[in-house]
């Protein structure tokens, strides 16, 4: 999860910081001018300081060692990459996009397998004492 959350982080700072170097990466086209109505930069600007929240967030989890948190990122990153993986699939995205997607569906994989073999996949029942 730290380590998740570090890449996240410093992947969120590189988007904040030089977005161009970022979209590269994902595969999409960098345009040397933006028409008026682009607000490419502006996604990439809210996306990238998600990503650093993102980053935080985990980063606090992990020390912490808040197992509820691990649990609830298993179901949405595998959401996250059926998404994403859609969108390379139909051709809304470049194909260097399935990264970003095959990230998130691993992560939870490996997140998962290791709450189950901690015994911490599934929330401890709370007994009720009448």
């Amino acid at each position: 999860m730290a380590v998740f959350g570090v890449l996240a982080f410093a992947l969120g700072l590189l988007g904040l910081i030089s977005p161009d170097t970022l979209l590269v990466m994902l595969g999409f086209e960098v345009l040397d001018t933006r028409p008026p109505g682009d607000y490419t930069l502006v996604y990439m600007a809210a996306s990238s300081m998600a990503a650093v929240n993102m980053g935080v967030y985990y980063v606090f989890a992990a020390s912490a060692n808040y197992t509820p948190f691990f649990r609830w990122t298993v179901p949405f990153r595998l959401v996250t990459f059926a998404v994403f993986t859609t969108l390379v699939l139909t051709g809304a995205a470049p194909g260097e996009f399935f990264g970003v997607g095959l990230w998130e569906g691993l992560g939870a994989l490996i997140t998962g397998f290791a709450l189950w073999r901690e015994g911490n996949l599934l929330p401890a029942r709370q007994s009720v004492n009448a």
